[in-house]
């Protein structure tokens, strides 16, 4: 949903709250603290959309247990930065995201972490054709001014780059996370949890990967004499890479190891909702999901 149709549909506090008791409650308002259908709507002129609970006695609204919870910005601004960081290609800086809502840095990007943490996506295990690979982010541009007696910095394994370890379903969804280690014991990991035991895995040929044969099918490609051998390659993994590194270069610049699984997060959903027409109201779905 692009920025006019959100002030159109959203032009006050209310109108975001009234959407937001459909989207979570329907016809059905339920306490959030102990699930109680026995509550009623509190009459508060100061406060909009407060409700009480007769069982447990507790006072709560429809951003409780949500991303908007105990906010004091107003929900247009929330939507409207939901709206801006769904629409970021190359993902959004806090610095743009402030300037263009008129909050200050600090405020900018504690939204959009929290935006980015609403967006893990807990799905089924990948399947079919599953494409695995790393990627290094960070660190030294490739070609460093020789003036000052650097050498060129290192690319791939070997790196001291953030590592990210990823797995794409032809067709479909991606997953991935930073890693602290690439190695024999963490790739397998990864991959058991995230891809099906009867899908068709491709990797290079790497051996890092070599311990995925007794767990799944497993086909590798060298790319050191050619790049596809049939169904033997990995350019979807590829693709996505080059959507997350253009993010990094082009906007943040720097990920912190704390901060850079939410960074990811973002990358993965953006290209798993990259088919779908209603991304907008996804999200927000899945932000007040019981």
């Amino acid at each position: 949903m692009d920025l006019i149709k959100v002030f159109q549909r959203f032009p006050d506090h209310e109108s975001c709250i009234e959407h937001l008791e459909r989207v979570r409650w329907g016809d059905t308002p339920a306490c959030p603290h102990c699930g109680a259908l026995n509550v009623a709507r509190k009459a508060e002129n100061d406060r909009i959309g407060r409700w009480s609970c007769r069982e447990c006695k507790s006072s709560f609204n429809v951003l409780s247990g949500t991303i908007f919870q105990k906010t004091k910005i107003p929900l247009q601004k929330w939507f409207l930065a939901i709206s801006l960081v769904l629409n970021a290609k190359k993902s959004l800086s806090s610095h743009q995201l402030a300037r263009d809502l008129d909050l200050n840095q600090k405020t900018a990007w504690y939204m959009a972490m929290r935006i980015r943490r609403a967006m893990v996506d807990e799905g089924t295990l990948l399947s079919g054709i599953v494409e695995a690979d790393e990627a290094y982010v960070g660190g030294k541009p490739r070609k460093p001014n020789r003036r000052d007696g650097d050498r060129p910095s290192t690319r791939g394994r070997g790196t001291d780059k953030l590592p990210i370890i990823g797995a794409v379903e032809r067709g479909g969804k991606v997953v991935a996370k930073p890693s602290l280690k690439v190695d024999v014991a963490a790739l397998t990991s990864f991959l058991n949890d995230t891809v099906d035991s009867a899908a068709l895995l491709v990797t290079d040929a790497w051996a890092g990967y070599r311990q995925m044969r007794r767990h799944m099918r497993h086909v590798t490609v060298d790319h050191s004499t050619h790049y596809v051998d049939g169904l033997a390659h990995t350019n979807t993994i590829e693709g996505f890479w080059s959507l997350l590194k253009r993010a990094w270069y082009g906007t943040h610049h720097h990920y912190t190891d704390e901060h850079s699984v939410a960074y990811v997060v973002e990358a993965c959903y953006k290209y798993n909702a990259r088919s779908q027409g209603r991304v907008f109201e996804t999200f927000l779905q899945g932000t007040v999901a019981a």
